[in-house]
């Protein structure tokens, strides 16, 4: 079996606390290198912003995981860093840029182990727009309400920025939801995501009901 390193992100210090998403991505991890025969020789796992270029600097587990791969690189084999989703890297295009320069390779589970560097630049393009289309109408809504008169920093923008950290806290889990889009029902998919330990996004036990609220909000989306 090829060795390969794991790394898993999430943003947030209460994602980091309820395991929100951790857990997600280590199965998708897991089962990519079964089945892909890589072996794990280990995991890091980092609680921490993904934005900005200079984001490597304060990410000190992907570091880490950097190091590992290069020390255990040979002539015939570089351990590959394999994370669950590209996001989990970086949305910035510059950011990804500096991370091929180390010549370390990156496997994105969902994308699949043949897509080249090249591919990874065009994908984190797609995402960065994203996260940009993504945080604009929150942003918009706020400079609107200011504009009218209203008084921010009360339950106003708290509701908007509430609103777009469920959204981001839904699409962290797309992955799996679509991974379970065969079941027959709602109850059916949070049976099979208690089975794997997979958190809601408040860290409790799905239902019926809240796997319904994630689908709406992935729907949305």
């Amino acid at each position: 079996m090829q060795s390969a390193i794991a790394y898993i992100r999430v943003s947030t210090g209460r994602q980091g606390r309820s395991g929100l998403g951790l857990a997600a991505q280590q199965a998708a991890i897991d089962r990519f290198a079964e089945d892909e025969g890589f072996d794990l020789i280990e995991t890091f796992q980092e609680v921490e912003t993904g934005k900005g270029a200079d984001a490597l600097e304060r990410r000190p587990q992907l570091a880490a995981a950097l190091r590992v791969a290069k020390q255990y690189s040979t002539k015939l084999h570089k351990p590959p860093i394999i994370v669950a989703k590209l996001d989990r890297l970086s949305r910035d295009v510059h950011f990804i840029s500096g991370l091929m320069a180390h010549k370390t390779p990156f496997i994105v589970t969902e994308l699949g182990r043949n897509v080249d560097p090249f591919m990874l630049h065009i994908h984190a393009a797609v995402a960065e727009q994203e996260r940009r289309r993504i945080s604009e109408p929150t942003r918009d809504a706020l400079a609107a309400k200011k504009a009218q008169g209203v008084a921010l920093g009360g339950a106003n923008a708290g509701t908007m920025r509430t609103h777009a950290e469920a959204q981001q806290r839904a699409e962290g889990l797309r992955t799996v939801f679509k991974e379970l889009s065969g079941l027959r029902s709602a109850r059916a998919i949070a049976a099979a995501l208690n089975e794997r330990k997979i958190a809601t996004p408040t860290g409790g036990k799905w239902s019926a009901v809240t796997v319904i609220r994630i689908q709406r909000r992935l729907a949305a989306n």
